[in-house]
């Protein structure tokens, strides 16, 4: 149950159209179902706002097909599952409607919601190497309802292709700057943008990059205000603040 049909089985109430007692009884039904491998949190979005996301490393492809058909007859009307294998694709495809995106190795069950919100925001890499948690990221905020615009192979090495995308920049609600490599794509967006920036260092680089250790650093250590640091190519965490942020300035 999320918080809209919480709010229309309120509204039912006080049309009379439900008893309290049948109320009572619809919000106080068990808010997991035991799966014995897995506990489907079905209250997870009337909590968050957001249903359950499934991770799915370590998982087998029947335990994320099984969580997922769990979620859908809770009410869930989206699932998103991060880091699935092309074979855990393959079996919830089977039964489920999937829409798999391989080099993010994301996976959206169900409808594919519109953006419910005006604002946008931008996803932006340094270079292409970087897209694959760029796209789990901007996945993920399009799965939450948003619209999102993607600016890649935008890095400090060729600074005027980032300009040329002030607009957009300008205009976001909120950003993700991804990169690699020396990470200083987001202290420059953060010394131009006037909203939040999330910044993504990835494990790509040569050596002294230490499988994105120093783009994390470097990030930490920004001296742009208004800029965030998630961890190392968790593309799928600041998606989903982005949403989050972008969700609190359209409710102002």
């Amino acid at each position: 149950m999320d918080k809209t049909s919480l709010r229309r089985l309120l509204e039912s109430v006080a049309a009379g159209e439900r008893t309290v007692d049948e109320a009572v009884l619809a919000i106080k039904k068990q808010p997991f179902e035991d799966l014995g491998f897995a506990r489907p949190d079905h209250h997870r979005a009337l909590r968050q706002g957001s249903a359950e996301v499934i991770y799915g490393a370590s998982k087998t492809p029947s335990q994320i097909r099984d969580i997922a058909a769990s979620l859908l007859a809770g009410g869930e009307n989206t699932v998103l599952v991060t880091r699935m294998s092309p074979e855990a694709a393959a079996c919830a495809e089977a039964s489920l409607q999937l829409q798999y995106f391989p080099e993010a190795r994301v996976g959206i069950i169900g409808v594919r919601p519109e953006p419910d919100v005006g604002g946008h925001i931008v996803v932006a890499t340094g270079g292409t190497s970087d897209i694959p948690v760029a796209e789990e990221a901007a996945l993920t905020a399009e799965a939450l309802a948003n619209r999102v615009v993607r600016l890649y192979d935008v890095g400090v090495s060729g600074l005027h292709r980032l300009l040329s995308h002030m607009d957009e920049i300008m205009s976001a609600r909120v950003i993700v700057a991804i990169a690699g490599m020396e990470g200083a794509l987001a202290s420059v967006i953060g010394g131009l943008a006037d909203c939040p920036v999330i910044a993504v260092p990835t494990s790509v680089g040569y050596g002294a990059a230490f499988h994105g250790v120093a783009a994390l650093l470097s990030m930490l250590n920004s001296c742009a205000s208004g800029v965030s640091v998630v961890n190392i190519d968790y593309g799928f965490g600041a998606g989903y603040l982005a949403s989050m942020i972008n969700h609190m300035e359209a409710a102002k």
